[in-house]
């Protein structure tokens, strides 16, 4: 018997409860896709939820996925490709992430937004107006809103449409295994204390990281321990736990995804489009810090280094119409987070900081934003006109959204061992399989959370279904 974290490998087994040809653990959009890929593939499957409804890391993204050559992409004449999206992946993280695995899933990336576009009951859209940091190419697709929890609430509908059985409340705290790490069955807990013991012929891990474990975080990502996190208390490592117990392959658990304009405290984030496309931030000085616009991911650290752990986010009308695209965007603005300032005293009132230091640094961006003066930081601020009154302003703060180590992986989710075998019947997909950012903050391309969540929920879905109607044949 292997335990931590309260959940636990036995080596035995159980008797069985019940039983289904492909069990998935976890429903957020990793689990959704995989249950709707096993399920279409002809298998009998399971889909188990701990929360009495999904909502997950899912339900608090932007719920934008990034793909190319999709069937919206060519419809909007945009030129784009797998090559490309690989390579912008690849060069994000540095070249320190899978490259092969970036490829694949950058490959699969496109069928699967096609896939989903057929599948989901609302339209899906091609974000053709603003590219973030590291996208060479308008990759990014989403709901209408632009709302993650609007996907889940898609994926779930999706599920029922299909019959799939999504059973909630039901915590998975053990999973049971044979001599040849053959997965044999989970075992679930009910809030009423009851227990349950379902067996399987594949598992597939959809429970994300481990965001929500303090003692993990402190132990392999302690820059990002303290921060706000942003993500879901359910993210407790159980696939990292598991998989280590197993004897799987693990790597890059310093990693994550940070985002560096969350609001405080109302704790909602500003579409990344404010900034990039021209606007910037200071810290309680009125002075700027950085090369805002590396990526958001990486930004997190760097506000956090600031006094207070805090800085100001500083826009206009026209970047603000741009991060309201996104529905956390919209949030922040309604609970009073993003304020009006007509001229540069007013925003330092906003701040508390003296108005001559941020009227310099204001009329620095403005003389970068015309090309008669290079950025000290690096960032290239000719691409977008300079701001104009009335300004936007936001107080940020750094956060944590998940993280972004974890099982490596095939290219269609099945979980390698610490020998480059490959488990007998076990996947990950999300959050739970390594991510594409390398070891660190810097690597993350923005996105690529939900494109390894749904491109290898779908992916891993199909793998096991095939895998299970084999052994049981």
């Amino acid at each position: 018997m292997n335990s931590a974290g309260g959940v636990e490998l036995i080596w035995d087994q159980p008797r069985e409860d019940a039983r289904r040809q492909v069990l998935i653990v976890g429903a957020g959009a990793c689990g959704c896709c995989a249950a709707l890929a096993a399920h279409e593939a002809g298998a009998d499957v399971m889909l188990l939820e701990r929360d009495a409804s999904p909502s997950g890391s899912t339900s608090l993204s932007g719920g934008q996925i990034p793909a190319a050559g999709t069937a919206l992409q060519r419809k909007a004449g945009i030129d784009d490709s797998a090559a490309t999206l690989a390579a912008d992946l690849i060069a994000k993280s540095k070249g320190k992430c899978d490259a092969e695995i970036a490829r694949q899933i950058a490959e699969a990336s496109g069928p699967t937004i096609d896939w989903l576009a057929a599948r989901l009951d609302m339209p899906f859209k091609v974000v053709d107006n603003f590219r973030y940091p590291g996208h060479s190419a308008y990759h990014m697709h989403g709901t209408p809103r632009l709302d993650g929890a609007e996907l889940l609430g898609a994926l779930v509908a999706a599920l029922a449409r299909a019959e799939i059985d999504l059973v909630t409340s039901a915590r998975v705290r053990r999973l049971y295994a044979d001599a040849e790490r053959r997965i044999l069955a989970a075992g679930i807990a009910r809030p009423d204390g009851q227990t349950e013991i379902i067996g399987c012929d594949a598992l597939v891990l959809a429970c994300n990281g481990y965001g929500g474990n303090a003692d993990l975080l402190h132990r392999h990502a302690p820059q990002i321990a303290q921060a706000h996190y942003h993500g879901h208390a359910g993210n407790t490592g159980d696939a990292v736990i598991w998989g280590q117990a197993l004897g799987a392959r693990i790597a890059d658990l310093g990693s994550y995804q940070g985002h560096g304009a969350v609001t405080t405290p109302q704790m909602a984030h500003l579409g990344w489009a404010c900034i990039a496309e021209g606007g910037f931030q200071v810290n309680a000085e009125g002075r700027r810090f950085s090369h805002e616009n590396e990526g958001y991911s990486e930004q997190a650290a760097k506000v956090l280094a600031q006094p207070g752990g805090v800085a100001w986010t500083i826009f206009d009308a026209r970047t603000h119409a741009l991060g309201a695209q996104l529905h956390s965007h919209r949030e922040a603005e309604a609970q009073g987070a993003i304020a009006t300032a007509d001229t540069v005293a007013d925003l330092a009132g906003r701040i508390g900081c003296d108005t001559q230091a941020l009227a310099e640094t204001m009329a620095g961006v403005a003389e970068m934003a015309a090309g008669r003066r290079t950025d000290p930081f690096g960032r290239d601020f000719t691409a977008s006109p300079p701001l104009q009154p009335p300004y936007r302003i936001a107080k940020v703060t750094g956060a944590l959204f998940h993280t972004q180590g974890g099982l490596e992986v095939d290219g269609t989710g099945r979980v390698l061992l610490e020998d480059g075998s490959l488990a007998p019947n076990l996947f990950a997909g999300g959050g739970a399989a390594r991510g594409l950012s390398g070891p660190s903050d810097w690597g993350y391309l923005s996105g690529s959370g939900l494109l390894m969540a749904t491109v290898l929920g779908r992916l891993s879905g199909a793998a096991a279904a095939g895998l299970a109607q084999v052994s049981t044949g």
